[in-house]
This record gives structure tokens, sequence and C-alpha cells, in this order.
């Protein structure tokens, strides 16, 4: 699982795909809201703001 800016999605997908032998799911972070779950503010990669989680 990443979450990560516009930027990064490609990255993200390509290292899923590597891990896990299977397609993700990408989810807009602005869209949906988490019970018990606060993503985080930053990209995995950069200090850009996170926007997709790849799952």
């Amino acid at each position: 699982m990443y979450c990560v800016c516009r930027e990064h999605v490609e990255l993200a997908i390509d290292k899923f795909v590597d891990e896990y032998e299977d397609a993700p799911d990408l989810v807009t972070l602005a869209e949906t809201t988490f019970s018990d779950w606060d993503p985080p503010k930053r990209c995995e990669w950069c200090e850009g703001t996170a926007e997709i989680l790849v799952v």
C-alpha cells in the first residue's frame, strides 16, 4: 500500500505489481474517508501532498 502524489502514481503501481504480482486499486484520498485509519499527509517519495492510495 502506498500513499502518493500524482507525480509518483506510476512508480507506486510498478512497485505494487512487482511485490504482489497483481494490479492495484487506486483510491482518491480526497473522496474517501476511513473509519480506523488516517492517511499520511505527504507522498511516500517526496514532500508533495498524498492524493492517491495505491492498494
